[in-house]
């Protein structure tokens, strides 16, 4: 006895083009403020000198962390700009930095809101592990036919895929705050939004940066496999060298983008600590 194959794929693919036709004037919106975002800050970097960039990153890198990181930024981006990947190295940053900032953005009243409510946190939670679980690659699907090729999918797809971790960390980061704290608020007669503002948010901020920390990295792997749909940036460089069959190129590359990475990911790490 043949069963019948339940019609998932033509289902959805019907909702995607349900979506992008009744929705076209949206998106055509979000991605015509977004490329405006994206040129605006692209050109912005690009504006300053290499060498000026380089010091204005290690100067951070001084003031947050240690003088041991500033020298290692410094090293890691000039070797950078030694192999030719600057520009490259930049259009990634745009990126992640726009990405990010949408995904923190819209997970933190998310992961707010889950902490403050137990029948919110018991839907979001599944949808959380389904976003988590779901193929990066198959992120990059629905985010061509709302928003074309190009570094606008790029962004969409990238905070999709990245904002799970800040939901999850603002989330648990309230859920941990002693309710011995939140009871002396109660006692002092704070509303709802003191708890919040003034106690909660306050000491759970080291594991919400924790979650910010995880999502800038995923947004850095994201944007790299978003070269597949013609984002710019180092993951061009590594799908070019992957089609050209230039095993050199292709490392160089991915060797810039681990330098960018481990300074992105100290620099929030050393952020967290100085808020411990």
């Amino acid at each position: 006895m043949d069963i019948p194959s339940i019609p998932l794929g033509y289902w959805i693919e019907s909702s995607l083009t349900w979506l992008t036709s009744e929705y076209s004037l949206i998106t055509r919106a979000i991605s015509r403020v977004t490329q405006t975002g994206i040129g605006g800050l692209n050109d912005g970097l690009m504006w300053l000198p290499p060498w000026a960039l380089l010091a204005i990153i290690a100067l951070l890198c001084w003031k947050a962390a240690s003088p041991r990181l500033a020298i290692g930024a410094a090293a890691g981006m000039a070797l950078i700009w030694n192999l030719g990947l600057w520009d490259p190295m930049i259009e990634t940053l745009t990126l992640v930095v726009i990405a990010t900032l949408v995904a923190v953005v819209m997970a933190i009243p998310v992961g707010i809101a889950a902490a403050l409510s137990q029948r919110l946190y018991r839907v979001i939670m599944p949808i959380l592990d389904f976003m988590q679980t779901m193929p990066a690659f198959v992120y990059l699907i629905p985010a061509i036919p709302f928003f074309g090729i190009g570094s606008v999918s790029a962004i969409f797809a990238t905070v999709i895929f990245s904002m799970p971790p800040a939901i999850r960390f603002t989330t648990l980061g309230i859920r941990q705050v002693p309710v011995e704290l939140i009871e002396a608020a109660d006692a002092y007669g704070a509303t709802r939004s003191q708890k919040l503002f003034k106690v909660q948010l306050p000491l759970s901020l080291p594991t919400v940066m924790a979650g910010i920390n995880q999502t800038i990295m995923l947004a850095l792997s994201m944007v790299v496999i978003a070269a597949m749909i013609g984002a710019d940036g180092l993951g061009s460089e590594v799908w070019r060298a992957i089609q050209r069959l230039r095993p050199g190129d292709g490392f160089e590359a991915g060797i810039a983008v681990v330098i960018l990475a481990m300074v992105l990911d100290r620099l929030t790490q050393s952020f967290s600590k100085s808020r411990r």
